[in-house]
């Protein structure tokens, strides 16, 4: 085995030398670590939101059309592993996990971006997946109210490319930059033959905090109140499996040109996901916020429910806002069904937050953020979510 040790040297001296982060060199400087070999891990947590993707009844498609699981992600394994981690650690099962510290609550997040990793390889696009990475993390712990702290990522590589690795974790300054957080440190892992050549992997951590009296948990929602849908940018990061099933069977590449669209398929694809932080603590900061999901896998079949107590659902209103071209394409390419669409992508609203009736005219007559916000549905009694 040999382990380039000139090339994690030089990773690390262009990242402190950089400007990436002036203000926290050293913080950096103690905590940042390129360590060669993979020695150990010290903490593994689900992420349930990438083990509840399914398609109602045994997820095979009986029109024709594609599924997830036709693209290789088996639902039923996942939930069972859910099950079966919830009896050794109970508890797990919200968008951001919290911890006591005095009169405040740690909120912590990870994840990673799943295989868009595989069209920023075929794409040669790797300055934002970065910002993926970052988004996918604090935008899970600002759902709780939770200013994001620090960061942590862990690069991982057959062979370190520096160059490549440079844009990747510029990616990554840029997503702390957008949440007003600290890149605190990470890992680079080389570890000869365990990837494809030109390939790595990324996961990423943040810890954030909020006041136990300030805490978002839908414990207060109930029917009449308003569903508040924010913009996405397209598919961030989930649902990249059933992405890739469609385009192979499709007659587009990605340096084809999106139907109805001056860009591309490749950079509609690796359009970075919205971070929400500063838009959703501003909304926060008015009150009246009751609880709060981010649309990630599970579309809003599986993610807006989480957040409501025993005995409510939503109504989604279908035409309130205007589902980008990109999934359209996805659909018609796919022949996928509605509620597979729904239960696996984003549709075009990233986040959700759950208000009073009060609060949400206050929230649209502001147009909050700079991707505004719809009114996209309302709580009712009976759960589950439909649309009309």
């Amino acid at each position: 085995m040999r382990i380039s040790i000139a090339t994690n040297t030089e990773l690390s001296s262009r990242f402190f030398a950089s400007k990436l982060n002036p203000t926290n060199n050293v913080l950096l400087n103690c905590a940042y670590e390129c360590k060669l070999p993979f020695l150990s891990m010290a903490s593994r947590r689900v992420s349930v939101n990438s083990c509840v993707l399914s398609m109602s009844g045994s997820g095979s498609s009986t029109s024709g059309g594609l599924t997830y699981k036709d693209s290789g992600v088996d639902i039923d394994a996942g939930s069972e592993l859910v099950r079966r981690i919830a009896k050794m650690a109970p508890g797990i099962g919200g968008f951001g996990g919290l911890f006591p510290l005095g009169d405040s609550y740690l909120v912590a997040g990870t994840d990673g971006v799943g295989t868009k990793l595989k069209l920023a390889f075929e794409t040669g696009i790797h300055d934002t997946i970065g910002i993926d990475l970052v988004a996918m993390s604090v935008n899970d712990i600002v759902t709780s109210g939770a200013k994001p702290l620090f960061f942590l990522d862990y690069f991982a590589t057959s062979h370190l490319e520096v160059d490549l690795a440079e844009k990747v974790i510029k990616g990554i300054v840029d997503g702390c930059q957008q949440s007003d957080c600290v890149l605190l440190g990470g890992e680079t892992a080389e570890m000869p033959d365990f990837y494809a050549a030109g390939e790595y992997d990324l996961s990423g951590f943040a810890v954030g905090i909020v006041k136990k009296d300030s805490v978002i948990d839908g414990k207060n929602i109930v029917p009449g109140d308003v569903l508040i849908g924010l913009p996405s940018s397209g598919v961030h990061s989930n649902g990249f499996s059933l992405v890739r099933r469609v385009l192979a069977q499709s007659d587009l590449s990605l340096k084809d040109e999106l139907p109805s669209e001056n860009t591309t398929l490749g950079e509609a694809l690796m359009a970075p996901t919205v971070i929400y932080v500063k838009q959703v603590l501003d909304i926060i900061s008015e009150g009246g916020v009751k609880g709060i999901a981010h649309i990630t896998g599970g579309g809003f079949t599986d993610n807006i429910p989480r957040v409501f107590p025993k005995g409510l659902g939503a109504v989604i209103y279908e035409d309130s806002w205007k589902v980008p071209a990109v999934f359209k394409w996805i659909q018609q390419a796919g022949r996928i069904e509605d509620s597979e669409m729904r239960r696996t992508f984003n549709m075009g609203i990233g986040m959700v937050l759950v208000v009073s009736k009060e609060t949400s005219h206050t929230i649209l007559e502001g147009g909050r953020g700079t991707y505004g916000a719809y009114h996209i549905g309302e709580v009712v009694n009976g759960e589950g979510v439909s649309y009309s």
